[in-house]
């Protein structure tokens, strides 16, 4: 006579049928997911990739790309119509017909309208197929998302799942916002491309506000030539009055404030400018020298206010949001707590006085951008970012002058900045620098990221 099954056994036999028993294995692209962006948007144009094919194959890889790499809250099957290119849009931006989450577990907004960036894709080229993660209230650390090239590597920041998802190829292109580095952070330790945009109120309608004032949209996309193609064929070269990027060669300031004795630049990024800074000499650029140094002194303020901003909207916020925040989200929190009113209304009207004064100091160096490394030290291990208590750094913190890092020069100045990966180091994270340019000009910024990129040459990022 046979034993009955103990409650173990049939929690295994559950298991096993689930297929919860194993890790899910590393997805690999079929064949219509392998074509390059623009080869597959021809093929589904004119039919030779039909509908069917391109929803079951998009089905197939997404499945388990997202199982493996965690980059979605929910997504959005492609309709009948099976447009070739598939969106994904922080969770803290409107769609309609998808609920926004804002990154915590218990809050839903049911938005009757999408953000207008969203609003004016053609819906013959593109479809929203999924709301991505972001951390709690766009502060709190941790997503639970995996990086598809690096998985020991920190995917971090904000707008996590807007890379994660582009990396994994979920989506081809991600929509996230960028505050302080929340695309380019996680762009960059993905080893995409993040475009953070000019900083513009009318674009952040639907948009969740953390700090109005350097709110901006940001677009993640697996490389400089996607972000090319992508850029007229959608028409997101109508938000906003962009400026053509007219013809080279184009003069790039190289800010030298993140070297010296006042820098915090480590050797490791340093090598990665030095590469990049190779490279667009090569391809007929001029490089030179160029000092931000009163800019570069308000990257500590621009947290500062980012803080105080978040801390007086959560007094607004605290009815609708659950008391039990992560430990991180309550840390950034108390930050800005501690930012005075006298010291908010400092920061407020130097903010005011930079962005009437940039553009002249690009005049005054007579250079059309900026570049600079995406951060003083490669991207972190997830040992090291789990250690963070505060995604926003504090003036009593010991490592402050490193946490500020180079991201905040053009929140402050609400300039568009875009980062992109130039070597990888002996872990094979990406080493990424960054480009800023004047306000709308956009074009520029993508127009070098492609110079660069093509100089560079392939890195071998591929899902892991």
């Amino acid at each position: 006579m046979s034993e009955a099954p103990t409650p173990q056994d049939a929690i295994t036999d559950y298991a096993h049928k689930a297929r919860w028993n194993t890790a899910p294995e590393a997805p690999r692209p079929g064949a219509p997911m392998a074509l390059p962006l623009p080869e597959r948007v021809a093929a589904r144009t004119r039919g030779a990739l039909t509908a069917e094919e391109w929803r079951t194959a998009e089905a197939d890889w997404s499945d388990r790309a997202d199982a493996r790499y965690r980059a979605t809250v929910q997504r959005a099957p492609l309709g009948t119509d099976a447009p070739p290119v598939r969106v994904g849009v922080k969770d803290t931006v409107d769609v309609a017909g998808l609920p926004t989450r804002l990154g915590l577990r218990g809050h839903r907004h049911h938005a009757r309208a999408s953000n207008p960036a969203i609003a004016a894709l053609p819906p013959e080229l593109a479809a929203v197929t999924a709301k991505v993660v972001t951390t709690e209230l766009n502060i709190g650390v941790g997503s639970e998302c995996v990086n598809p090239y690096i998985p020991r590597i920190d995917p971090g920041g904000s707008s996590t799942g807007t890379a994660v998802s582009v990396a994994a190829g979920i989506c081809d292109l991600g929509l996230g916002t960028d505050v302080l580095g929340s695309v380019r952070w996680p762009a960059g330790q993905c080893g995409t491309v993040g475009l953070r945009m000019t900083q513009r109120p009318s674009l952040l309608e639907g948009v969740f506000p953390l700090s109005p004032p350097m709110d901006a949209l940001g677009w993640v996309t697996r490389g400089a030539a996607d972000l090319a193609y992508l850029w007229p064929l959608l028409g997101l070269d109508r938000l906003g009055s962009q400026r053509p990027a007219g013809e080279g060669p184009y003069r790039i300031g190289v800010v030298t404030n993140a070297e010296g004795p006042e820098g915090t630049c480590g050797p490791v990024m340093r090598g990665a400018l030095e590469t990049a800074c190779g490279h667009l000499e090569a391809v007929g650029q001029k490089v030179g020298p160029v000092r931000a140094d009163d800019l570069w002194a308000l990257r500590g303020p621009a947290w500062e206010l980012c803080a105080r901003q978040a801390w007086d909207a959560y007094q607004v916020w605290r009815p609708w949001v659950p008391a039990d925040l992560h430990e991180t989200t309550r840390g950034a929190l108390e930050v800005g707590a501690k930012v005075t009113d006298e010291r908010y209304a400092w920061i407020l009207e130097r903010l005011a006085h930079t962005r009437a004064t940039v553009e002249g100091d690009f005049y005054a160096a007579g250079v059309d951008a900026w570049l600079l490394p995406l951060d003083p030290a490669a991207p972190p291990d997830l040992a090291a970012a789990d250690a963070r208590v505060s995604t926003i750094p504090s003036p009593e913190d010991p490592d402050y002058d490193l946490r500020v890092a180079y991201t905040p020069l053009a929140s402050f100045a609400g300039l568009p900045a875009l980062t992109l990966p130039v070597a990888r180091d002996e872990r094979g994270a990406p080493l990424c620098v960054q480009l800023i340019a004047r306000r709308d000009h956009e074009p520029l910024l993508i127009r070098l990221a492609g110079l660069l990129e093509e100089a560079v040459g392939p890195l071998g990022f591929r899902p892991s």
